[in-house]
């Protein structure tokens, strides 16, 4: 069981992942990470431990933007090693960070065939990583610069055919939004919520409730087994 979260702001979402984050503790204590999205560069800071420890006021300082990410692990697949806490990120296409929380009965299969077909590496053992390089490559046949929410949905769709287990998924795509998608199962939890502010309405997916009303977002629903939802930048 991990903790996952994303936020789509109109101000700085540093503190807000991180609150979310401590309120989702008890789903992972082994490590901890947030990502975040400035200008279109990434800002990166995860690690073993809790999140108080992970996070100092240098760390929160640096996280820069109004979008990101956040993951609370639990080792259900892989090792405890610091360099598979989450989030991941990939270069290609467009710059992806994916947080998971669940697990891919079909990993070994999928990690084989995405080094054999789909030319990709991956340096960790984690399903999550897994899963992550699968949407990649997903996005990448599109081959379209500025895709849009149906060429999403649609990637999303044939990750499901290619990715068998549980998983409850948020991702950031730099420069177009945040994703959000759950196992055909409903295996894993994903809620989503908002809020209004002065500067526009904000949003939230979480895997639990309690990190979306601590905030003072409004819960919206659960997001369907199968289901995506992707909120532009």
């Amino acid at each position: 069981m991990c903790g996952v979260v994303g936020i789509a702001g109109k101000s700085p979402v540093n503190q807000m992942l991180f609150d979310a984050l401590t309120m989702l503790q008890h789903r992972g204590q082994d490590a901890a990470g947030i990502v975040t999205c400035h200008n279109g560069r990434l800002f990166l800071r995860k690690d073993n431990g809790m999140v108080r420890d992970v996070f100092h006021t240098r760390h929160m300082r640096a996280l820069l933007g109004n979008y990101g990410i956040g993951h609370v692990r639990y080792p259900t697949a892989g090792s405890s090693s610091s360099a598979e806490a989450q989030p991941f990120y990939v270069n290609s296409p467009y710059g992806i960070t994916l947080a998971h929380n669940g697990n891919l009965t079909n990993a070994e299969e999928i990690h084989e065939d995405l080094f054999k077909t789909d030319l990709r590496h991956m340096n960790t053992d984690s399903d999550s990583e897994v899963l992550l390089n699968v949407f990649a490559h997903e996005m990448h046949k599109n081959g379209k610069l500025n895709p849009s929410p149906e060429d999403i949905f649609d990637v999303v769709t044939r990750v499901h055919e290619r990715c068998k287990g549980a998983y409850g998924v948020v991702a950031m795509i730099t420069g177009h939004g945040l994703v959000g998608f759950r196992d055909p199962n409903g295996i894993r939890p994903l809620i989503y919520g908002s809020r209004e502010t002065e500067k526009g309405t904000e949003y939230i997916i979480a895997s639990e409730s309690v990190a979306i009303t601590a905030l003072g977002f409004k819960v919206e629903r659960d997001i369907e087994p199968g289901e995506a939802i992707f909120i532009s930048s």
